[in-house]
């Protein structure tokens, strides 16, 4: 009967009323299964609760291609970037049988993040056209309908596999700053009293942004109540470690403080590994505290490249690398690694990749280079005070003096640390040519 069918089957009945069988002395109520707009009105799939953590769902990719034969590609794409989303730590990803039981239908995004229980979806699509192939990929906020992110990816056909591999990394790595920057503020938006350890990381992420020392201060204390809510909260040790270098490259903080400044940090970053050694955003800014910190160099740089074999599309990961290779006088290396962050995460910030860049190319002696990428990293970010400094550098070592005292003037607007005590380069040559060159530009200056 209907009445005992209702509610327990997700399918509607159209009420046809009193009906006549045959073999039936009186007339009965018929019910016969609803259709178009009637059906549409049946019980709705009860929407799925979000994950704790960023939820994410990559649908088939269409095959535009007109070739059948190209099915098996679009299908293996939609593998190869499931498989790379699921190398972030953070990220909730959605299984590959469970997102390809949407191929072939009518996408509605919003009804698939409640079925699924995401709050993002990636959906996307493949054109072959001769021996080129096109690859299409749109990132979409389940929950509002609202495109974050699109792009597209072309290249050969007979180099059909290494660009599966490219893209899938390409998108992995674009996608994992674009989802952090949504989750922040997504949090930021939320009540003060509903706060969790991971809200409370998020928080801290948004206020330091400013990179002002205000900022810092109040995402160190976020933190703490991050960590005292969760103390294996491993990101959460080794982002407050991060922000503790930043205080001593900005010279927040004095000599008689540095020094508990670092081991403070170095403390944080040995807590979050000993919590989460196998999680990339842990590893990678390990690797750049204890680099940065005097720690064993060739420690650091074995964090650093198991961050980046865990998530080789890991952009951060990479401009870390960048600064801690810098560190450790593989100064090509350096460039490639903070090239390659700018590659994956297009839109970050480029003044602090562009400050390394200009370092290791005056350290190794490119001035022409180093001079050219160091004013666009001070137009882009002019408060970054390592950028003023290995400036001023130059300038004192090129015999521009006037430069170098302009260059110093503004660096001692923005800190009281003009000169550190401390440099982190291991090599003895670099090392003396950096702080010879902005002795004497602060020389020139008193």
């Amino acid at each position: 009967m209907q009445e005992n069918a209702a509610g327990k089957l997700h399918i509607a009945f159209e009420d046809m009323g009193e009906q006549q069988l045959k073999n039936i002395a009186r007339p009965v109520r018929a019910y016969r299964v609803a259709t178009g707009p009637v059906a549409a009105t049946a019980q709705e799939t009860p929407a799925l609760p979000l994950p704790d953590k960023p939820s994410i769902a990559v649908l088939p990719f269409a095959n535009l291609s007109g070739d059948p034969e190209q099915e098996y590609f679009a299908d293996g794409m939609v593998d190869e970037i499931i498989t790379a989303l699921s190398r972030i730590r953070w990220l909730f990803v959605i299984a590959d049988n469970s997102s390809f039981t949407y191929k072939g239908q009518a996408i509605d995004v919003k009804q698939i993040g409640r079925e699924l229980g995401v709050r993002y979806v990636i959906e996307g699509s493949v054109r072959k056209d001769g021996q080129r192939v096109r690859i299409s990929a749109v990132l979409i906020d389940a929950t509002t309908g609202a495109r974050l992110w699109a792009n597209r990816f072309d290249g050969s056909l007979e180099e059909i596999f290494d660009l599966q591999d490219q893209v899938a990394v390409s998108i992995a790595g674009v996608i994992e700053p674009t989802l952090q920057a949504a989750e922040i503020r997504y949090s930021v938006e939320r009540p003060m009293t509903d706060l969790t350890a991971y809200d409370l990381y998020l928080r801290a992420r948004s206020v330091a942004s400013s990179y002002e020392r205000d900022g810092i201060a109040k995402a160190l204390e976020l933190l703490g109540q991050a960590i005292a809510r969760d103390p294996r909260y491993g990101l959460a040790l080794a982002t407050a470690a991060t922000y503790r270098v930043d205080l001593e490259n900005y010279g927040w903080i004095d000599d008689r403080e540095g020094e508990e400044n670092r081991r403070t940090a170095i403390d944080l970053v040995r807590q979050a590994l000993r919590a989460n050694a196998d999680d990339p955003g842990v590893l990678g800014r390990a690797g750049m505290v204890l680099g940065r910190f005097g720690e064993d160099i060739d420690a650091a740089l074995a964090l650093i490249d198991r961050a980046l074999a865990l998530n080789p599309s890991f952009a951060y990961g990479w401009y870390r690398s960048g600064w801690v290779r810098l560190f450790a006088g593989q100064l090509d290396l350096a460039i490639q690694h903070f090239e390659t962050s700018m590659g994956l995460n297009p839109r970050s910030q480029r003044g602090f990749h562009l400050a390394g860049i200009g370092m290791a190319h005056f350290l190794v002696h490119r001035f022409a280079d180093a001079v050219a990428v160091l004013r666009v990293s001070i137009e882009e970010l002019p408060t970054f005070t390592p950028t003023y400094r290995t400036l001023a550098a130059f300038y004192a070592h090129m015999g521009r003096r006037a430069e170098a005292r302009e260059i110093i003037k503004r660096l001692a607007s923005l800190t009281p640390v003009v000169v550190p005590t401390a440099n982190p380069c291991r090599n003895p040559e670099h090392r003396e040519l950096f702080l010879s060159g902005l002795r004497l530009a602060a020389g020139e200056e008193t």
